[in-house]
């Protein structure tokens, strides 16, 4: 007699991550891709609570409804959840189709913040207003320049020992273009973080490290350059060094020294979710890029060792998808987007906690932002998409001919 089992009503932790990674597109049954997801999605739900927390006391203050900002960056979110699902689902070369109108959108865009459509806010022109939607371009240029780059790059791998092959297009005139358009207006801290995009797009597609260093010590010139023509840089770089007012509560060193407070304060476990006394107006943009203090005040070291260790293991389950992709476009792609966003984690970091000066660049999937929420969650559902192996293409078995009877003439 056959006994037949009832099927067991829980779901096994590894059964989920395989349903998910199906749901992807993904039935080579590989259970890092679903990890990639799950780390995204809880820093970004630990974005929206340090939102609600960080900016309810000022929007109360300046009379607003308190959970406007949170609503908005929950809208915000689940866009780029449902654009990054979305992406996931595409295959390479769908990717690489969307390189050249990516950038064109871009150029565009960060040309028009220099009409009337632009708006500046904090001393800095590079954010579109329109239909009461503001929308910052070059967040959105940083995953299109890395599409773009990498669909050149894949494309002249057999000439990029050429030095003229490695920097036309790619260096100029097209990251000339961009990096131009950030810097004039204002915004050293995203230039700088396209810089480095470049720069991993250089090194994941193959340039030689001749050209590499030679436009690396370009780039660096030119912040130096930049910072040193604009007197509130000179006076934040003075303030970190020591020989500016980083001691005077009131001075340009006040925002960075407030959040040293809050994380100081903050101790080993915190002082409680919601409970943080500097977010009461003595950090500005305390719910922007000084959100990691905030964090820090409420849920202590933990908390900050425990965003740090999520950012850890996305890294490493990126890299350890990257390593089974033969792809070049795919490699290149994925390497700058996680490299991108990694990096542009460790500098607002060490901008908050005072090993950098401050230079105004969010925390990924955590600072209050639509543009910076959307293009990081689209560059990962890019990542998703690329490195997704590719079906086999199936091979029709030649015909065998049979031999000819003896005697019999072939056609």
């Amino acid at each position: 007699m056959t006994v037949k089992l009832p099927p067991s009503a829980a779901t096994g932790r590894g059964d989920v991550l395989l349903r998910i990674g199906r749901w992807l597109g993904d039935e080579s049954g590989d259970r890092t891709r679903p990890v990639i997801l799950a780390v995204v999605l809880v820093l970004a739900a630990l974005g929206l609570i340090e939102v609600a927390s960080a900016s309810s006391v000022e929007s109360v203050a300046a009379g607003k409804n308190p959970y406007d900002l949170p609503l908005k960056q929950a809208m915000w979110t689940a866009a780029g959840v449902a654009i990054m699902f979305g992406l996931a689902r595409l295959r390479t070369r769908h990717i690489r189709w969307l390189a050249w109108p990516l950038l064109g959108a871009a150029v565009v865009s960060l040309g028009l913040v220099f009409t009337p459509l632009g708006m500046t806010v904090n001393g800095n022109r590079n954010w579109l207003g329109f239909g009461g939607f503001t929308v910052q371009p070059s967040e959105f240029a940083k995953l299109a320049l890395i599409v773009w780059a990498a669909a050149v790059l894949s494309r002249k791998q057999a000439l990029l020992h050429e030095s003229k092959h490695a920097v036309v297009p790619l260096l100029l005139p097209t990251g000339a273009i961009i990096i131009g358009l950030v810097a004039f207006g204002h915004d050293l801290g995203t230039a700088m973080i396209i810089m480095m995009i470049l720069a991993a797009t250089m090194f994941y597609g193959g340039v030689r490290m001749k050209v590499f260093g030679v436009a690396g010590i370009a780039g660096a010139v030119l912040a130096l350059v930049l910072a040193a023509t604009s007197g509130n840089r000179v006076s934040r770089i003075s303030s970190w060094l020591g020989a500016g007012s980083a001691d005077d509560s009131q001075g340009v060193g006040y925002q960075a020294l407030h959040g040293q407070y809050a994380l100081a304060s903050g101790g080993w476990l915190g002082v409680g979710l919601g409970q943080s006394r500097q977010k009461w107006n003595w950090i500005p943009e305390a719910h922007n890029d000084f959100i990691f203090t905030i964090l820090g005040e409420e849920l202590g070291l933990a908390g900050t060792l425990l965003v740090l260790v999520l950012f850890t293991v996305l890294g490493i389950a990126v890299f350890k998808v990257i390593a089974r992709t033969q792809d070049t476009f795919a490699r290149i792609v994925s390497s700058s987007v996680i490299t991108w966003i990694i990096g542009q984690a460790v500098v607002n970091i060490a901008m908050v906690t005072g090993l950098l000066p401050v230079i105004g660049v969010p925390l990924p999937f955590i600072s209050y932002g639509g543009s910076a929420m959307i293009s990081s969650l689209a560059g990962v559902g890019m990542i998703l998409a690329v490195t997704r192996p590719q079906p086999a293409q199936a091979v029709r078995p030649k015909k065998q001919r049979q031999p000819a009877p003896a005697g019999a003439v072939r056609p």
